[in-house]
């Protein structure tokens, strides 16, 4: 039978409407699927722990219990945390959010086994007194608690989508766990106002050094008669700087290599990246047009490369929020057999950090990467830079800083710095008007308030939940 135009029509308009319930279908289904790959991940893990570890093993099922947890809360931390990597380079559009979820997936995974035990090491031993913890029997329940009360914690903040702390997390909840077990003169205080001295510090020396560069940029590059000339000089000395600090971090800090060794790879380290950066400028002026867009366009594919260095860092420092609570508990059941933490709990949280990142990542680089403030490549370039400085230095030293609060910091450090260079260059104008001087605000005073509120209640949020768990556990 041959159908008529009009038939053809309502059927060409029902075959639509069955293919946009289809595509409907599929997308509400997407947050399911990367729910189910979460759990499959954590459910692998135990398997894989189950078949590693000897049947002989003193309270194995606690020890299940942790590493179950353990994968969990690096889940959550990759879901949160990935916005200090990524949010400045997805923010300037210099590079698409799903690969540069991949590349710092896979920088993830290479800091937290190869640069993750210097900080692991300050969190196992240096906030409630392992000792005492061993010595009676409760390491394996108060660290169970803090990372469950870590881990929800983080999952909460994710939810409402709020940059927070994992590392303030993860020491309010040992805190509060090794409180609830063993009374307040367990905790090593003098180590925490250690490390909550890094948190203060860190940020306010992050924006500083993220407003000091984008500075040192508009006066050196952006206002030279010659800025082919200049963007060669500066931009690649820049980035040959911070691959010479990765390395001497890596080699020296992390991997215990002689001074000599150090500083020869540092050496070497620095040279090629500049060369690097060298070419790669002399192309690109060789290439486009227009001065002001070729100086634009330069800082593309050095802050992807920044971006990955800082996903490293992050790797390398926030790693130690999974490992340090597993090894104690790997400790008190007898497992740990070597001196200091197994790799493979390494290979477990870098792995987990990468897959929250890849499954989860997306909604906070968007809220950190473009509605704090508007970043460019070169503002961008300038976040990712000092975001990564200040991180790794903390690494090398051992210190579990926040990686959320550094690079917010410099998010901030860049746009009040923006706001100050405005109202100066327009100093000699008369007085704006309201709407104008609202419209160069460039940094978005409600979403700072709400940042800072998630940052002030998280430690003792996770050490509530931690001592509630802890109690509980007893």
């Amino acid at each position: 039978m041959i159908r008529s135009p009009r038939q053809l029509h309502i059927l060409d308009k029902d075959l639509d409407r069955l293919s946009a319930a289809e595509q409907a279908g599929s997308q509400s289904m997407r947050p399911l699927a990367r729910v189910g790959l979460a759990v499959l991940f954590v459910a692998v893990v135990v398997v894989i722990a189950v078949a590693a570890l000897p049947q002989a093993t003193t309270g194995q099922v606690t020890v299940l219990a942790g590493v179950a947890l353990a994968a969990y809360l690096a889940l959550a931390i990759g879901a949160n945390d990935v916005s200090n990597s990524l949010a400045p380079a997805v923010g300037a559009r210099a590079i698409g959010i799903g690969t540069g979820l991949a590349l710092v997936a896979t920088a993830e995974i290479a800091g937290a086994v190869l640069a993750g035990r210097k900080v692991s090491a300050t969190l196992s031993l240096g906030i409630v007194d392992p000792r005492q913890m061993l010595a009676g029997g409760s390491a394996a329940p108060v660290m169970l608690a803090a990372l469950l009360a870590a881990a929800i914690w983080v999952n909460i903040a994710t939810w409402a989508g709020a940059p927070v702390s994992t590392t303030h997390s993860v020491v309010g909840g040992i805190a509060g766990a090794g409180m609830a077990a063993f009374g307040a003169t367990a905790v090593n205080w003098p180590g925490i106002a250690m490390i909550a001295g890094g948190w203060i510090v860190s940020p306010l020396a992050s924006g500083a050094l993220a407003a000091g560069l984008l500075a040192l940029i508009r006066q050196k590059i952006d206002d030279a008669p010659e800025r082919d000339r200049a963007a060669r000089r500066w931009l690649s000395g820049m980035i040959g700087t911070m691959a010479a600090l990765a390395a001497g971090i890596l080699l020296g800090g992390h991997l215990g290599q002689q001074t000599a060794v150090t500083l020869g790879a540092m050496a070497g380290a620095g040279g090629a990246a500049t060369l690097a950066a060298r070419r790669h400028m002399a192309r690109r002026f060789a290439s486009a047009g227009e001065v002001r867009a070729k100086s634009r366009d330069l800082f593309g594919l050095p802050l992807v490369l920044v971006a990955v260095l800082m996903g490293f860092a992050h790797g390398a420092n926030d790693s130690s929020n999974v490992t340090a609570p597993l090894w104690l508990i790997l400790e008190a059941s007898g497992e740990q057999g070597s001196a200091f933490a197994p790799g493979w709990i390494f290979l477990l949280a870098g792995g987990g950090l990468a897959l929250g990142a890849l499954l989860f990542g997306r909604r906070l680089v968007v809220v950190v990467g473009s509605r704090i403030t508007r970043l460019n490549p070169v503002r961008a370039f300038c976040v990712s830079l000092a975001t990564g400085t200040v991180v790794l230095a903390a690494s090398w030293q051992g210190l579990p800083v926040s990686t959320t609060h550094v690079a917010v910091g410099g998010i901030f450090g860049v746009g009040f710095f923006r706001e100050w260079d405005d109202a100066r260059r327009h100093r000699r104008y008369k007085q704006l008007p309201v709407e104008e001087t609202h419209r160069r605000t460039l940094v978005r005073r409600a979403h700072v308030r709400r940042i800072l509120l998630a940052w002030a209640i998280t430690l003792p949020a996770s050490a509530a939940l931690a001592a509630l768990f802890s109690a509980a556990m007893q």
